[in-house]
């Protein structure tokens, strides 16, 4: 009878294992190089994009310094031409790069010149006028601010303008241009961030405009404490708009409460109750007590 041999057996299992093996890492090393492919461009891109939004443009104010020598100091605008005037050197130009690389170039210039042996170069952005996104209306400080990797967004520059005013309402208007074509789109920061939805919490480009509005107001007059006028709520009731203006005094009433507003051209009187909701611009007035 025939004598079973288990080598041949096992050699074959061996073997299987090995190409199974070998077949799981290639499966993996491709799956690794189809992961890493589709991010190379969003990073690329990313990449691009915060060095635009760090280069130096016409108008920007420079401070170039060369350690070990003083003389070579140089405050300077960038010319419309994109370049700065410097000792020994002239005009170098220096718009589209970022400071790191406007050094490097002012330093390789130096070494090749043979003016200065191994400069070390520091070029920092004083000022930034070539990159600038308005912020109007009902905020703190309206003007001008700089835009960069790090302040790029809605809520950044509404930030650095201070907030909104007293009177500025949550709501605001991005004004872009792009090639040719104007947009307007509207924001509600307050809704954004009580939902937690910061999608609408737009990236700006350089020329871009804020307005923040003004907010919704109402208008409390009569026999109160406080007359005067309030922003408006929603869903606000008479009688929230009334505790604003410190409520009915002593010689009020709240029978006989009226509204007066606008439709159209014409004003009209509604009799009110105090769970009635108010709109944008009505007049609430409260009646001395004949009593």
């Amino acid at each position: 009878m025939a004598q079973f041999n288990p080598r041949p057996t096992l050699l074959a299992l061996s073997l299987l294992v090995t190409l199974a093996a070998a077949s799981g890492a290639a499966l993996a090393q491709s799956a690794q190089k189809l992961a890493a492919a589709p991010r190379a461009a969003p990073v690329a891109a990313e990449a691009k994009a915060a060095s635009a939004l760090e280069a130096i443009g016409p108008g920007d104010m420079v401070k170039v310094t060369v350690f070990r020598h003083p003389d070579l100091a140089t405050d300077a605008r960038v010319t419309d031409a994109g370049a700065i005037p410097f000792p020994l050197l002239g005009e170098v130009q220096v718009a589209g790069l970022t400071p790191q690389q406007a050094a490097s170039r002012i330093a390789e210039r130096l070494t090749k010149g043979k003016f200065v042996v191994n400069p070390e170069v520091q070029v920092s952005i004083a000022a930034v006028n070539s990159r600038q996104v308005s912020v109007l209306g009902n905020v703190v400080k309206p003007g001008r601010y700089p835009i960069d990797s790090i302040n790029k967004r809605v809520s950044d520059f509404v930030a650095a303008a201070g907030g909104m005013a007293t009177g500025g309402a949550d709501a605001v208007t991005v004004v872009q241009v792009r090639d040719g074509r104007e947009t307007k789109t509207d924001i509600d920061l307050a809704q954004m961030f009580r939902s937690g939805n910061l999608g609408s919490n737009m990236e700006l480009a350089p020329g871009d405009t804020i307005y923040v509005h003004r907010a919704p107001m109402v208008y409390v007059y009569g026999e109160v404490n406080k007359a005067g006028a309030y922003r408006l709520e929603p869903h606000m009731t008479v009688m929230q708009a009334l505790a604003m203006g410190g409520g009915i005094n002593v010689r009020g009433t709240e029978r006989g409460l009226k509204i007066h507003r606008r439709d159209g051209g014409n004003v009209k009187k509604i009799d009110a109750r105090l769970t009635d909701e108010v709109q944008v611009d009505d007049v609430i007035y409260v009646k001395e007590s004949l009593f």
